[in-house]
């Protein structure tokens, strides 16, 4: 969609909702066109100081602009503004929140009903997942890998839980020794679906039946990687990590990563509804305009925004969560574009990819040179591939760096010099639709930038 056409949709839309804002009486300050203009206008020019999220020469963090529709619903619904903490707060976006729920869920091969809501982002959702995991487990703690997101350590702390660090040997498989060594301290392990840092899809098929033998609760992180879900079957993924999803007993993902969306919003699903029993709570004012479920009852977030939910729903109408289907094909051409971009790494003469990518997500390193040849100078060498195109503007390529061990480096680079525990390198994230046919010139980029 070209930028006139997206504001003609939204002025049309914003138009026929308008001829029902006013048709009640309304109040308010009113502020000089001039001085709107003139807020506006120092905006648009501070903003120019982000990094090109939206283009596909930015290639480093998780960060992409929503699509235009789910853009279009937030911009739209927020004249409104409505809260979907209780019914009354926002009816109709409320419906629409009940609405993408089994959406999500019949993604994953959950069996209805199942509970769940959005929330404001990842965090708070694997927050309400590691709570609940604690009221079915008093006392107990939670384990998860060390690949894990280092949010699942912080919440076991405002939680009061005990966590555990469970070691990955070097297929990337569990230590299901040590988890078998702690499973009497522990109730609920925590599976990532998509590591943030090199995309790693961790191995559900071991883990949760060897965790349900003894009788230990499996939550999956999929804030990143959930979405993948949609390729399984297609032959594009590893088929043995997604077949069990259905199994787990809590389930998070984030939309606003590969589902189009605007920050912030996450979502939470429980297999067992009856967990529902843990939110219950009383309030003398928000609880009174209906018998049916309100969201709010079963969230740790009171204030959520309505427009949030009507961003999820209006872009689910476009791309939705089928097999084949339009949301499938962008999560394939972003799996492609991730295989396509380490292929032409790897027969460049300028740079070597550490990792076989799992998702969308490649981690890669410049060659040393053979005067430069250990990991310290390696590191300075991605720093310098780093800044060099993060300040060449519209002519650079925009990655990002990550932290890897000295064995990593030189399962890839036998020959380099031990002269650190550790060694900076590249990544990039391919997760903007249209990425892969921008692979050539990404690569192009890249060799321009060594020196």
């Amino acid at each position: 969609m070209n930028p006139s056409n997206r504001i003609e949709f939204l002025k049309k839309a914003v138009d026929s909702l308008e001829q029902w804002l006013f048709s009640f009486p309304t109040s308010g300050q009113d502020v000089r066109a001039d001085e709107v203009d003139q807020v506006l206008t120092t905006l648009a020019e501070r903003l120019k100081g982000n990094y090109p999220f939206h283009s596909p020469v930015y290639a480093g963090q998780m960060l992409k602009p929503p699509h235009d529709i789910a853009w279009a619903a937030h911009a739209l619904t927020m004249l409104i503004n409505p809260n979907n903490h209780a019914l009354d707060g926002g009816p109709p976006t409320s419906e629409m929140e009940k609405e993408i729920i089994p959406a999500f869920a019949r993604m994953f091969g959950l069996e209805e009903p199942v509970l769940g809501h959005l929330t404001s982002s990842g965090t708070i959702a694997n927050l309400e997942a590691l709570w609940v995991a604690r009221n079915e487990h008093p006392g107990k703690g939670i384990a998860f890998s060390t690949r894990s997101h280092y949010t699942h350590e912080r919440m076991c702390g405002v939680l009061g839980m005990k966590s555990y660090s469970i070691p990955v040997e070097s297929n990337g498989s569990w230590d299901l020794n040590y988890l078998r060594s702690i499973s009497n301290e522990i109730g609920t392990v925590v599976v990532t679906m998509g590591t943030t840092g090199s995309g790693n899809v961790e191995h559900l098929h071991t883990i949760l039946p060897f965790a349900q033998k003894m009788g230990i609760r499996v939550h999956l992180d999929a804030a990143y990687g959930g979405y993948f879900k949609l390729l399984e079957g297609a032959g594009q993924i590893s088929e043995g990590a997604w077949k069990l999803t259905g199994q787990a007993d809590s389930i998070v993902i984030d939309p606003h990563k590969h589902g189009l969306q605007p920050y912030g919003c996450g979502c939470v699903l429980f297999r067992d509804p009856s967990v529902g029993r843990y939110y219950k709570h009383d309030s003398p004012y928000t609880y009174f305009s209906s018998d049916e479920l309100h969201l709010g009852e079963i969230s740790l977030e009171c204030s959520r925004a309505g427009a949030a939910a009507a961003a999820l729903w209006a872009t689910l109408q476009l791309f939705p969560l089928e097999r084949n289907g339009e949301m499938a094909a962008i999560m394939g051409d972003c799996r492609q574009a991730a295989l396509e971009f380490a292929k032409a790494l790897d027969t460049s003469d300028s740079f070597v990819t550490l990792y076989e990518p799992e998702l969308d997500i490649v981690v890669y390193s410049a060659v040393p040179s053979a005067s430069a040849n250990s990991l310290q100078h390696l590191s300075e060498r991605n720093k310098s591939v780093f800044q060099r195109g993060m300040n060449s503007g519209p002519d650079g390529v925009f990655v990002s760096l990550f932290t890897v061990s000295a064995e990593d480096v030189a399962a890839v680079l036998p020959d380099i010099q031990h002269d650190a525990p550790t060694a900076t390198v590249l990544r990039s994230v391919l997760m903007k639709p249209g990425q892969r046919e921008f692979v050539p010139e990404l690569i192009r980029r890249l060799e321009a930038l060594i020196g």
